[in-house]
């Protein structure tokens, strides 16, 4: 996609190597581990229904010779035993009627025994009920096995998404993230409820089968094995051309997710600067990509039902056949020959259904894969134990010759040394690039210095624990966030224990939010979305700076706290932390100069380096970076004016 947006919104993301299928799903089997007991519960319960299920059509075969023996009985004259009457047709030159019923157990002279007819179709009524019981059992334990497999894996990938590096996340658009959090463990556990006991059904009964098959007859068991080869080879040749496109199919899932989720959070952006074709001609892109994955994979899976029913076919014809020649021969009951075509059946349809799962496990496998990347991941480093604590939190920060850097070709900050004392505030300021906000980022531990430290207090912020760390800093973001909630929960958000309502208003009043928020129909208990819909810019920058407050922190961080808000609001802001950072560090980023003209030490900082260091009057004095971006946006205001 050309054009600015197009690059913008492409994004790097991670690279998509494809894991090894069978090593994706040994991990996915091992993920199942804590339901052993409810497996070997599940196993007994298909083991018995499918040595039921087989054992079934020989009953009905049974139930057949039955009714057969009665038929020819009847035509026959009674007191003769069945030796002689076959004797006499082969005397009679009728050979091959004689050999065809000499496997039938007739009496001549008696009709059907419906008595022992109907005892043998209620057996068979009896054995197909409990297997049918059984199998529903199974069915309930697969459910319980699959969905608390996947409470687990959810848990698995909200605890490692909390444990990777802020750099994880800088590297991947949000929606594609949240696509395996949500879109592929869905998958997976769609994929397991619909295969998993199928999948054990239809093997142990392709097993079980084939057993009573070669029970039956030797001979029709290995005609029926004949086609047998000819599956498992289109089963592997389609499969593997499936996996590739699964896999894609799921990447492209989540881009699309991404630029959804980015299209909808901008969708005010993309209208002022009047970007809804491009919007849409990547959306089309995106849409494309996934149709022709998801095409590609379906047709190639879906081929595989077709080709395996017409081997199936093949197999009955030939079953037929030589079942035909062998009761004509006398060696198999019309019966057994009945129940063979059943059993064959039987054979078939497994192999059939494992071989249409296939797009099923291809695609939930897929899924697995982009799961077990993300939960392989580098975490970032793990937190001393026990971690030490300053003996007293007075918010005295110091930089010891600290670098870092982005990209190992490329050092971003280099050698730098910085010491703030208790109740100091420090502003930050300097073109973007600079390093003002990810100096910050360092002394909260969202990155981990490249060399040099970090002390608080004279404790080293990386023997210290990050929550023991950050409950210590107060931070007001650039961009304000709001959860989803009341306005007093968004405010109650920055406390680490339960606050009063009184103290979420008192700390409102500091931030000077209590006024707006009183003029709204609900006051504090007005609901809002994560968009923060209802208020403007300047009312969430209140809110998130009234958050920051309740937390009474012992180091302030606002990163272009005013940036975004109109004079007024900026004017309270600016009362508000002149009382608020009494006592407290506070380190201010921003690019607006007129409100850190209070500030006790000014940073100037250009490609991670700090090239100048004072107050506001001694550093426009001195006539150098300071002085030129003051006079610059001194000139931009009288410009704007004029």
């Amino acid at each position: 996609m050309a054009g600015p947006m197009g690059r913008m919104m492409a994004g790097t993301g991670p690279d998509h190597r494809s894991l090894d299928f069978k090593v994706s799903g040994r991990r996915l089997v091992a993920q199942f581990k804590p339901e052993r007991l409810t497996i070997y519960v599940l196993l007994l319960c298909v083991v018995v229904s499918v040595g039921l299920s087989v054992v079934g059509p020989k009953i009905l075969g049974k139930a057949t010779d039955l009714v057969f023996a009665g038929i020819v009985g009847r035509e026959m004259a009674p007191g003769e035993t069945k030796e002689q009457v076959l004797q006499g047709m082969r005397d009679r030159g009728d050979g091959d009627m004689a050999d065809m019923l000499r496997s039938t157990d007739f009496t001549p002279g008696e009709g059907i025994d419906f008595t022992a007819v109907g005892n043998v179709l209620l057996l068979a009524l009896a054995v197909f009920t409990v297997a049918g019981l059984l199998m529903a059992v199974a069915t309930r334990l697969v459910n319980r096995a699959v969905n608390r497999t996947m409470f687990r894996l959810r848990e698995d990938v909200q605890s490692k998404l909390s444990r990777l590096p802020l750099s994880y996340f800088d590297k991947r658009q949000r929606g594609e993230v949240l696509s395996r959090a949500t879109n592929d463990i869905d998958n997976i556990g769609q994929t397991l409820q619909q295969s998993m006991g199928q999948l054990i059904n239809s093997v142990l009964t392709i097993i079980g089968v084939l057993a009573m098959m070669f029970w039956v007859s030797w001979i029709l068991a290995l005609v029926a094995l004949v086609t047998v080869p000819l599956s498992f080879y289109i089963a592997t040749r389609v499969g593997k051309r499936s996996q590739p496109h699964f896999v894609q199919q799921w990447r492209s899932t989540g881009k699309l997710n991404a630029h959804v989720e980015e299209m909808y959070t901008g969708h005010t952006l993309v209208k002022v600067f009047g970007r809804q074709d491009e919007s849409a001609q990547q959306f089309a892109e995106q849409n494309d990509a996934l149709y022709e994955a998801g095409f590609k994979a379906q047709f190639n899976s879906g081929i595989m039902q077709p080709l395996m029913m017409f081997v199936s076919n093949i197999n009955y014809v030939l079953v037929a056949v030589v079942g035909g020649l062998r009761v004509a021969s006398g060696s198999l009951s019309i019966g057994d020959v009945q129940a063979f075509i059943q059993y064959s059946r039987q054979f078939s349809m497994p192999l059939t259904q494992v071989a249409s799962m296939a797009n099923l496990v291809q695609s939930g496998v897929a899924s697995a894969e982009r799961i077990f990347e993300l939960l392989d991941a580098e975490e970032q480093s793990a937190d001393p134990v026990p971690g030490v604590r300053p003996e007293e939190l007075r918010g005295r920060v110091a930089l010891e010759g600290v670098s870092f850097r982005y990209d190992p070709e490329k050092p971003l900050i280099e050698d730098l040394s910085l010491t703030v004392e208790p109740g100091q505030t420090v502003a930050i300021v300097g073109p973007t690039g600079a390093g003002k906000t990810t100096l910050v980022n360092l002394l909260m531990r969202f990155y981990e210095v490249s060399g040099g430290r970090i002390t608080l207090d004279g404790v080293d912020v990386a023997t210290m624990s990050r929550d023991e760390l950050r409950s210590g800093i107060g931070m007001v973001l650039q961009d304000t966030w709001l959860f989803g909630g009341t306005i007093a929960e968004n405010i109650a958000y920055g406390a680490s224990r339960e606050v009063s309502r009184g103290e979420i208003e008192e700390a409102a009043r500091a931030a000077h939010a209590d006024r707006f928020v009183r003029t709204l129909p609900d006051g504090y208990d007005t609901v809002i979305d994560d968009e923060g819909a209802g208020v403007s810019a300047g009312e969430k920058q209140l809110i998130t700076i009234a958050r920051a407050f309740l937390s009474d922190p012992v180091i302030l961080v606002l990163d272009e706290a005013t940036s975004s808000v109109d004079t007024r609001t900026e004017v309270l802001i600016q009362k508000a932390m002149a009382k608020l950072a009494h006592g407290r560090t506070s380190f201010v980023i921003a690019h607006r100069l007129s409100t850190i003209r209070d500030a006790d030490t000014i940073l100037v900082m250009e490609n991670g380096s700090i090239v100048e260091q004072g107050a506001h009057g001694e550093l426009l004095a001195a006539d150098g970076a300071y002085a030129r971006l003051y006079k610059a946006q001194f000139a931009e205001a009288v410009a704007e004016v004029d």
